[in-house]
């Protein structure tokens, strides 16, 4: 079946894109319960919303985001690391990549890629920020190949075993 990317009511479908999430970042019962109250608090924010990626009936990825706020909690983590590198005016006007995930069998056909263009094609922001762990790997790599540069690296977030990079690139993102 063919792949198909459109607009996703993640409230209504959130313990489904969760599930795409556990299997594709492994994670726990307690981290996905903890998780659905954000991504439900998330898509509450002016100017959220949702892609996702089905082949038939089946949710196997998905993206969402909104514009930035420095009022967020993201933005004031990321904003100290952001300064020191004289990047911080990327929080002002831009559209924030919350999520991205796609199901570990359907990774590398396109889906990833497909989901981040379309949401970004929509913003009406110059440009787009994101977090993504910050080691070489294949989500980097769609990344980079996409325009995004690192604007700042070995970016800690309470809780999370590992740092991560901060990435923003201007809009509409590089086509291959």
């Amino acid at each position: 079946m063919d792949l198909v990317i459109g607009p996703l009511d993640l409230p209504t479908r959130v313990d489904e894109a969760l599930a795409v999430q556990a299997v594709a970042f492994g994670l726990g019962p307690d981290e996905v319960a903890v998780r659905r109250q954000i991504v439900l608090r998330h898509m509450t924010s002016p100017g959220a919303r949702a892609y996702g990626a089905t082949v038939g009936e089946r949710l196997v990825g998905f993206v969402y985001g909104m514009p930035n706020d420095r009022a967020h909690w993201w933005s004031t983590v990321v904003e100290p690391y952001l300064r020191a590198n004289g990047n911080d005016a990327w929080l002002d006007d831009s559209f924030v990549i919350t999520e991205l995930h796609v199901h570990p069998a359907h990774q590398n056909r396109g889906a990833g890629r497909a989901l981040i263009t379309t949401i970004t094609d929509t913003a009406a922001q110059p440009r787009s920020i994101l977090s993504a762990i910050d080691i070489d790997s294949p989500a980097r790599a769609l990344y980079h190949s996409l325009g995004y540069q690192d604007l700042a690296r070995r970016v800690l977030f309470p809780s999370a075993p590992r740092p991560y990079a901060v990435m923003g690139a201007p809009l509409p993102l590089r086509r291959p």
